[in-house]
């Protein structure tokens, strides 16, 4: 049993993880389902092994000190993979998240057709936002690779580790990858202002001066993509405006007004009619009864905006689970236990 057959197999198999855990067979997470692979148990030595393959001998060091490292591992022909590598009962464990080394076109993603438009936008900042494994990166990539098809433009992008690999098509795009290339988002980002960019993703706004400088980018006539772990565009909204101290959140509301251009949260379901996942899309885009809302902290309205303007592209996460269910791909069950307001749906799923 070597890793490549492992992962050649999972590859075969449309799996998204990886679990290499010394005690365990291989486990992989086949649409969002955990599956054991026909394989025998791997020991301690085996996993050890397979780590040291994987990981440069930076990666390896950090991981003596911190006993965690995070990395990527590239197959030729097969995928890349954004691994992380830990202790766990004394030892090594990594989960591996594939990344196909095609990036999907937008058409092929099952998005509100909103999102296409978004490429189009000059100037501005974009959120994808979800939890962990809900497909934000394939979006963002998808997204990039649409401008890079048509516009000739420089596109610098700031991950954590590189995932899908771009080739400069009409585009220039440069891809620094945390550790290697860069020691934070925020050196990137300050740094990739003066690198002449017209488009910016970065992997995550983690911290206030990541957020800070991403704003001032969209401010200064450039388009930033990034990503947060939130449900749903309101609390996008407020968890950007927490993280600045009390005296200037007036301050941030107003600039965020002014630059945020739309917050698309996504959620992942299993589909039922045929093998596979389909994302669940809630869209705010920022018109300017949206840009007051956050101007004058009145956040709480974004929903109701939103369930007004449909015409014009909005949707909220229920209506898009609701549609979904109707279509006939996903379960009445998943639609209703991942709803935000999941007695309501109920009710309109019975209607």
């Amino acid at each position: 049993m070597s890793l490549q057959q492992i992962l050649k197999a999972a590859y075969d198999a449309d799996a998204s993880d990886i679990h290499l855990i010394a005690g365990q067979p291989p486990v992989v997470r086949i649409h969002q389902v955990m599956t054991p692979m026909d394989y025998p148990v791997l020991t301690p030595p085996t996993t050890r092994q397979m780590f040291e393959h994987m990981a440069s001998k930076e990666s390896q060091d950090i991981f003596d000190r911190q006993k965690d490292s995070d990395f990527s591992y590239q197959v030729d022909g097969l995928a890349r993979y954004r691994v992380n590598a830990h202790m766990q009962r004394g030892a090594v464990g990594l989960a591996m998240r594939m990344i196909k080394s095609k990036v999907p076109p937008l058409a092929n993603l099952n998005l509100p057709e909103v999102i296409a438009r978004l490429t189009y936008l000059p100037r501005g900042l974009v959120l994808v936002t979800g939890d962990t494994g809900s497909g934000k990166s394939t979006t963002l990539a998808a997204m990039i690779d649409a401008m890079n098809q048509r516009y000739r433009k420089h596109i610098i992008t700031l991950e954590d580790p590189v995932e899908y690999t771009f080739k400069s098509e009409k585009c220039l795009i440069e891809q620094r990858e945390l550790g290697q290339d860069m020691p934070s988002f925020a050196s990137g980002l300050k740094h990739a202002l003066r690198q002449d960019p017209d488009i910016i993703l970065v992997g995550e706004m983690r911290d206030l001066e990541t957020t800070a400088l991403a704003i001032s980018a969209a401010e200064t006539g450039h388009l930033v993509l990034s990503t947060l772990h939130t449900v749903n565009a309101s609390q996008t909204v407020e968890r950007i405006i927490d993280m600045y101290p009390a005296g200037q959140q007036n301050q941030i509301r107003s600039m965020l007004a002014n630059t945020l251009q739309a917050v698309v949260s996504q959620t992942l379901f299993s589909r039922i009619d045929k093998p596979g996942m389909c994302p669940a899309v809630e869209t705010l885009l920022c018109t300017p009864a949206v840009r007051n809302l956050i101007r004058e902290a009145r956040t709480f309205e974004i929903p109701n905006v939103i369930e007004t303007n449909r015409a014009i592209g909005m949707s909220s996460l229920d209506s898009s689970i609701a549609e979904l269910y109707f279509n006939g791909m996903i379960s009445k069950e998943d639609a209703i236990a991942q709803a935000a307001y999941p007695d309501k749906l109920e009710r309109q799923l019975v209607a």
